[in-house]
């Protein structure tokens, strides 16, 4: 065998494992999702005649079409208020805390992905209920005369994905941050920029990549989470991921639940197209 003909195998010895792991567990999967959104379930039985029925339903229907426009929404609304709370922090992170606190609270920042999704999100349907602690500051400080409907509604779920993925945000933020020289930032200090203008002009514009990426993790995250719409959001309005629970439990027609979930694949992939090219810029 040639040297590169030993190079070849080596390379496909190292890769093989990792293609081989997608192939059966993604590729697999999503080839039989794909599939069966094309069958009907009609009465008892399974049409495994190939049809686009559940996508003209899926988009035709109402309900689902109000699913869809929600989970968007609430996406949208998570990565605009999270990106407001994400990049000041990074900022401070990066120019504004010593080495040596940033590390610390670097790891703080991390720490609360250590605890269970379930938990956080039955500890914010605590803390946002009627009788819980906000609504009891609220009413101590006279604010409110009465309890605010605060859980079970869109705002809790929004603020129970804010508080879940902020931190992640930060995180990509403040790795986009670090890499620009600091040469860029004294340069324009030195031309006479303020602080802000620096900020705006110089600071913002190549820490875009970051915020891009982070937006849209943040947004799939979001837009794919059933349990803390479930939990925080209650039955008040319909996300897609509950739509296709409600498909598998309550109607058991799992092609119908296919084709929400393709719909929603779709939505993630129209998502990235102008993401991508940030993408790019970020892994070089």
């Amino acid at each position: 065998m040639t040297e590169e003909g030993r190079s070849t195998a080596r390379g496909w010895a190292f890769a093989g494992p990792a293609l081989a792991w997608t192939l059966v567990f993604f590729v697999v999967p999503m080839a039989l999702v794909l599939a069966y959104s094309g069958f009907r379930r009609i009465g008892g039985s399974l049409e495994t005649t190939l049809s686009l029925a559940n996508y003209e339903r899926a988009l035709g229907t109402p309900v689902f079409r109000s699913a869809l426009a929600n989970s968007i929404e609430v996406g949208l609304l998570t990565v605009a208020v999270s990106v407001l709370v994400a990049y000041p922090a990074a900022y401070l992170l990066a120019y504004r805390v010593p080495a040596r606190w940033g590390r610390l609270l670097l790891a703080l920042a991390v720490l609360p992905f250590w605890t269970s999704y379930v938990v956080r999100s039955y500890s914010w349907l605590l803390v946002l209920a009627r009788e819980g602690v906000v609504n009891r500051a609220l009413l101590g400080l006279g604010v409110v005369q009465e309890p605010i409907t605060l859980a079970n509604t869109r705002t809790a779920t929004v603020i129970g994905f804010v508080h879940f993925f902020t931190m992640l945000m930060t995180l990509t933020i403040y790795a986009s941050l670090v890499q620009i020289p600091a040469s860029y930032r004294k340069a324009a200090r030195d031309l006479g920029a303020s602080g802000w203008r620096t900020l705006v002009h110089v600071t913002l514009p190549l820490s875009v990549p970051g915020v891009v990426v982070g937006a849209f993790l943040t947004f799939v995250l979001a837009i794919g989470d059933y349990i803390t719409p479930q939990i925080l959001g209650g039955a008040r309005e319909l996300l897609l991921p509950q739509a296709i629970m409600l498909q598998v439990q309550r109607t058991g027609d799992f092609p119908m639940a296919a084709a929400l979930s393709v719909v929603l694949l779709a939505v993630i992939a129209v998502a990235y197209v102008p993401a991508a090219r940030r993408f790019s810029l970020v892994t070089r």
